[in-house]
Parts: structure tokens; C-alpha cells; sequence
């Protein structure tokens, strides 16, 4: 598993100032996506143990609310694994900061079973639809695509979403 890059403070993806993890490879290719050089599998760093250590450690900081972790895409078969032990690290860590995170994947279709869901916070899933793309959204690129509350959504049963608009 690969990632393509880290931000230490992010104020674009998520509420608040964030680390940003984007992992890399991606098969959906979203027309016009935001970030087509997170699509290469091969391309990026090696993910490894120090990765999760340099991400946490850059967390340890006050002004630091949270981690978001996107891609490429985190929730691919090839990266499940490794996102997993990122999201499980951190919030062993720091179980007051949130984890967000990014997906093409379908939460009540692809992902309610994953382990990965216990540790995410927020999960924003649906591919990129450029047709549906609305510069209203605060969280997401286009209409199609749910914020979903997941702890709430996995305690209640059913798809439980935070509001979406400027």
C-alpha cells in the first residue's frame, strides 16, 4: 500500500484545522476528479509503520481537531487494510479527535461490515459525479455524494447524515 501525500494543517477537508492523509491508487477515475495523481496504485511513498507514527505525532499538536484520510481511495481492497490500522491508531490515541474520511465506495452497500467503520467519525461516500457537482456543498464535490454520521448511523441502524450546504 501507497500514499501520495500529507498535509500537516488542512483546513479544506473537514471542520477545523486537520492532518490530511491522502492515500494512493484509485479505479474509479471520476471524470474530472479533484486529484487524478492519487490514481497510479504504484505511484506515492510506501505506507508503512513510521507513516502512522509521523501522522500522529503530527496530531499530538492542540490545534489539530482531527485526521481526514482520502485518496486515491482509502477504502480500495488494496488500502482498506492499511487505512484500518491508521484509523485505529489515532483514535486509540486521541479518542476526542475526529476521523473523516473520503470514499467512492457506498457505506450501506460496500463498507457497513468493515472494521474501518468503527474508528471513522464522519465517512462522505459516492464517487465524484461531475453532472452533479455544486460548489454549495461544504464537505463534498457533488449532490450525489452522503456525510454521514457513522457512529450514529451504525448505532440507529440506518444511514444518519449531517447537513451538507454553505
Amino acid at each position: 500500500m501507497r500514499y501520495n501525500k500529507i498535509r500537516k494543517m488542512d483546513i479544506s477537508n473537514g471542520p477545523g484545522v486537520r492532518v490530511s492523509i491522502f492515500m494512493q491508487g484509485c479505479t474509479f477515475n471520476c471524470k474530472e476528479c479533484f486529484n487524478p495523481e492519487t490514481h497510479d496504485f504504484n505511484g506515492g511513498e510506501e505506507f508503512n509503520e513510521e507513516v502512522i507514527q509521523e501522522v500522529l505525532k503530527l496530531c499530538e499538536d492542540d490545534t489539530i481537531v482531527g485526521l481526514s484520510i482520502l485518496g486515491g481511495e482509502p477504502m480500495h481492497p488494496n488500502n482498506i487494510e492499511g487505512t484500518t490500522k491508521l484509523a485505529k491508531a489515532f483514535k486509540e490515541k486521541f479518542p476526542n479527535k475526529t476521523i473523516w474520511a473520503w470514499t467512492g465506495f457506498l457505506f450501506d452497500r460496500d463498507l457497513k461490515d468493515k472494521e474501518v467503520l468503527k474508528y471513522i467519525d464522519v465517512l462522505v461516500d459516492g464517487q465524484f459525479v461531475q453532472e452533479k457537482k455544486d460548489l454549495r456543498l461544504k464537505y463534498s464535490g457533488s449532490s450525489n455524494q452522503r456525510v454521514i454520521d457513522v457512529q450514529k448511523s451504525l448505532k440507529e441502524n440506518k444511514i444518519v447524515e449531517i447537513p451538507n450546504r454553505n
